[in-house]
């Protein structure tokens, strides 16, 4: 299987977006300076739709993603996923609720360590979870990034309300 990459460079840094033919595979913050790898002849559509669709969101354009992507990790890790993409653009929900829903209460730590390993920044959105104190916590991409797409999420859902 052929893997392609593009970056893309966004307001909080650029991301590295990982695909085959068919499906996007990751999407994952780098810590670049600015992109390496562009869209360039033979770049899959897969690749250019998804680089599309995260520039509309950083425009305030798009709150959900219609591109295919895949997930691959434990059924726990896919559970809690499944989750996240149920918490609505610009709210945000704690561990502990989440933990709730996916009818495991208990498993609180496991949740954030399934976040951890979310591939998908943003479009499995692991920045809206935050602790049940209301305080941010826990964001591999880093706490200021996290800050800001939440904020970035509040400031658009506010200019369309």
């Amino acid at each position: 299987m052929t893997l392609h990459k593009v970056d893309y460079q966004s307001p909080v840094g650029v991301l590295e977006i990982i695909a085959t033919e068919e499906v996007i595979c990751s999407i994952l913050f780098s810590e670049q300076d600015s992109p390496v790898n562009r869209i360039q002849e033979g770049t899959p559509e897969v690749l250019k739709e998804c680089y599309q669709q995260l520039d509309q969101y950083f425009k305030g354009e798009r709150r959900t993603f219609t591109f295919p992507y895949q997930f691959e990790g434990t059924d726990f890790q896919k559970k809690v996923w499944n989750a996240l993409k149920k918490v609505p653009y610009g709210q945000t929900d704690s561990y502990k609720n989440l933990a709730v829903a996916i009818g495991n209460e208990k498993a609180v730590r496991a949740l954030g360590s399934a976040n951890g390993k979310n591939k998908l920044s943003i479009v499995i959105p692991c920045h809206r979870i935050i602790g049940a104190n209301g305080k941010l916590i826990g964001y591999a991409g880093g706490l200021w990034r996290k800050e800001w797409l939440l904020q970035h999420e509040k400031n658009v859902k506010g200019q369309t309300e």
